[in-house]
C-alpha cells in the first residue's frame, strides 16, 4: 500500500509493477494520477491513522510506504507497527521527525546545534512572546513539507501575516517561529538510508533555488555532486548516525535536509523517513549508477538488502519546471546547448492549461533530469539554468 497520489511516486508504482507486486494506492483525492497505474484504489484520508489500518488488516497488505508524501509518513508507521510489518522505526520516534517543535526539542535537549525557537497556535500567543525574537526569522508551519507557508522576516513588519499564511498551512494549526541561519555556501537535500539503525548510504547535494518566484525557499532543482566542504559531509554524517541511534531507527531512506552556516556550524533541518518530493532518488540513481527505488520497494516489503558501495560518477541535475506567475501553460525552450544532456524530460500540463506560481512544490508541473560529463559542464549549466530553459506562460 502506497499512502498518496501524486506523480511523484509514479516511478514506484512502475519499478513495483516490474518486481510482480500488487500496488493499492490510497487518499481523499481519487482523481489523483497515481490512481490511475495503480492496481487498486481505496479513498481514505491519510491523516486517518486507524481507518488506513482497518483497510489495511482487510486487504492483508505485505508492506506500506508514503514515499514522497510527507502527510502520510506517521499513518505508515502506525499501520506497519500494529500489523508487524516492516517498518522504518517506532512510531513515537517517526512522530518526533514529522513535527518541527518536536524535531526541535529533541535535538536541543541531545546536544545538536539547533536554531532557537518558539511554537504557537494563536497569533495572540505570539505577540506576548515577539520581544523574544531576533531577526532575520522564519516563520513557518510545524508539520508541512514542499516548502508551503514560508516566510523569512527582516523586522517585525508582516509578522501577522506571515503567521497566517503557515496557520493555513499547518494540519495541527500550529506554527513554528525560528532563528534564520544564514547558509554557507548551499543548502543540502538529499535520500540517505539505514539498515537495522546502521547509516549505510549518506549523501549531499545542492539546492537549486529561483529567486524569482513567489517563495524564494521553495527549491527548483537538486545537484550532484555537492559543493559542501568534506569536513562538514562527515560532521553531518556522524550527527545524523547519532540521531537515527538515539531514536531506534531501523532500515529506511530518509529526505534529510542540512546545511553548513556561516556561524561556523552543521545543522541537521529536518530528518522524514521517506523518500524526497522532487524525484531524489531516481536523480540519485543517475548520479551514483544504481536502483535506489529497488531498494526502496525491497525496505518497504521486507526482503534483503545488500546495499552497493557507490560514489558520485555522474554530474546529474534536476530542474522543476514550474512558473513565476500564475497562468496558461504555452510551451518549454530548452537551448540547445544544454538539450543535449538532456536525460529524461517529464511534462504534466497541456498547451493552454491554467498553472500556478510556484509558492509550493505542489505547483510544479514537471521535471527535467540533467547528466553532464564534467563539472564544468554542470556548474555553467547549473549557474545559469534560467537562461537556458525558459517556461513559456501566457496571462
Amino acid at each position: 500500500m502506497i499512502l498518496g497520489g501524486s506523480r511523484f511516486i509514479l516511478p514506484l508504482i512502475e519499478k513495483a509493477h516490474k518486481m510482480g507486486v500488487f500496488v493499492i494506492t490510497c487518499d481523499y483525492l481519487p482523481d489523483n494520477i497515481a490512481h490511475k497505474y495503480s492496481d487498486m484504489y481505496c479513498n481514505i484520508s491519510i491523516i486517518d491513522k486507524d481507518a488506513v489500518l482497518k483497510k489495511a488488516q482487510e486487504l492483508k497488505i505485505d508492506g506500506i510506504s508514503s514515499f514522497a508524501c510527507d502527510p502520510g509518513v506517521v499513518t505508515a508507521t502506525y499501520v506497519a507497527e500494529k500489523m508487524g510489518l516492516p517498518n522504518v522505526g517506532p512510531y513515537e520516534s517517526v512522530k518526533i521527525l514529522q513535527d518541527k517543535k518536536l524535531f526541535r526539542t529533541f535535538l536541543k535537549e541531545n546536544g545538536f546545534n539547533v536554531p532557537w525557537f518558539f511554537t504557537f497556535s494563536s497569533f495572540d500567543e505570539v505577540k506576548e512572546q515577539k520581544h523574544l525574537f531576533t531577526y532575520p526569522l522564519i516563520v513557518k508551519p510545524t508539520d508541512s513539507a514542499g516548502s508551503k507557508g514560508v516566510t523569512r522576516l527582516d523586522n517585525e513588519n508582516g509578522l501577522k501575516e506571515a503567521f497566517d499564511l503557515a496557520w493555513s498551512k499547518s494540519l495541527s494549526g500550529n506554527v513554528i517561529i525560528e532563528e534564520f541561519l544564514e547558509i554557507d555556501g548551499s543548502s543540502s537535500s538529499s535520500d540517505c538510508f539505514s539498515i537495522d539503525g546502521k547509516l549505510v548510504f549518506s549523501s549531499f547535494s545542492d539546492q537549486l533555488f529561483d529567486k524569482k518566484t513567489t517563495n524564494v525557499y521553495n527549491p527548483c532543482g537538486t545537484i550532484y555532486p555537492t559543493s559542501l566542504p568534506i569536513k562538514s559531509q562527515h560532521k553531518i554524517t556522524s550527527e545524523l548516525q547519532r540521531l537515527i541511534r538515539l531514536l531506534g531507527m531501523k532500515t529506511s531512506i530518509y529526505n534529510v535536509e542540512s546545511r553548513l552556516c556561516t556561524n561556523g556550524k552543521e545543522y541537521l533541518m529536518e530528518v522524514s523517513p521517506r523518500g524526497g518530493g522532487n524525484r531524489i532518488a531516481e536523480l540519485q540513481s543517475i548520479a551514483y549508477d544504481f536502483d535506489y527505488l529497488d531498494i526502496v520497494l525491497k525496505a518497504t516489503l521486507g526482503t534483503n538488502i545488500v546495499f552497493p558501495k557507490v560514489s558520485v560518477h555522474n554530474p546529474s541535475m534536476t530542474y522543476v519546471i514550474h512558473s513565476d506567475k500564475t497562468g496558461f501553460f504555452d510551451e518549454i525552450e530548452i537551448d540547445e546547448k544544454v538539450k543535449c544532456f538532456l536525460t529524461r524530460s517529464e511534462i504534466n500540463v497541456a498547451k493552454g492549461e491554467k498553472v500556478f506560481a510556484f509558492d509550493g512544490a505542489n505547483n510544479s508541473f514537471g521535471i527535467l533530469f540533467f547528466r553532464f560529463n564534467t563539472l564544468s559542464e554542470l556548474s555553467c549549466y547549473s549557474k545559469n539554468i534560467n537562461k537556458y530553459v525558459k517556461v513559456i506562460v501566457n496571462e
